[in-house]
């Protein structure tokens, strides 16, 4: 199986961060990936200005950034509109690529999902339980939990409630903070 693996850095590292209260580790998702077939390519999607030392992590992994700047009116959807664009020109122009990996847990990828689907390609969706879209872990063909990959430390809080509730960024927000 060739494997094309995108990235919605934004939600995972957050979503890593402020529920599972850890930091963002791209080498266990990518040693998961690689279990399942060869990797051919790499794609990460953020305002890379604000993200520290994450980009030099995925550089060093090989993965192509994409930079994705902020408007004055905001950017809430950009990277994700890029993330679906690239990966359905990929399917058409790259039919040699026969999985896609979806790294981020936002619903908005429902509609890349079943499209990749239609094209008869296999979709899988690697993000944490709290934090990915309940839609999206059932329709794709796996989806893969970042807390239970090897490497992953298994510190995450046991009454699974979000380590910062006040300042949760998530687009949907973790379990704990949606019920404020």
């Amino acid at each position: 199986m060739n494997i094309a693996v995108f990235i919605d850095f934004d939600n995972i590292e957050i979503g890593v961060k402020t529920t599972l209260g850890q930091p963002f580790d791209i080498g266990a998702i990518l040693d998961a990936i690689k279990e399942r077939g060869e990797v051919v390519t790499k794609i990460a999607y953020a305002d890379w200005t604000r993200a520290g030392e994450h980009s030099r992590m995925l550089t060093q992994h090989a993965i192509r950034l994409v930079q994705r700047n902020l408007t004055p009116g905001g950017d809430k959807n950009g990277a994700d509109i890029n993330l679906a664009l690239d990966a359905l020109e990929m399917a058409f122009t790259h039919q040699h690529i026969n999985a896609y990996v979806i790294v981020g847990g936002d619903s908005d990828f429902l509609s890349l999902v079943e499209k990749l689907k239609q094209y008869d390609k296999k979709v899988f969706v690697v993000g944490g339980r709290a934090f990915t879209s309940v839609i999206l872990q059932r329709n794709c063909h796996e989806f893969i939990a970042y807390e239970n990959l090897s490497g992953v430390r298994k510190q995450s809080r046991a009454d699974g409630r979000c380590r910062q509730p006040r300042r949760c960024r998530l687009p949907r927000r973790c379990p704990s903070c949606a019920a404020r």
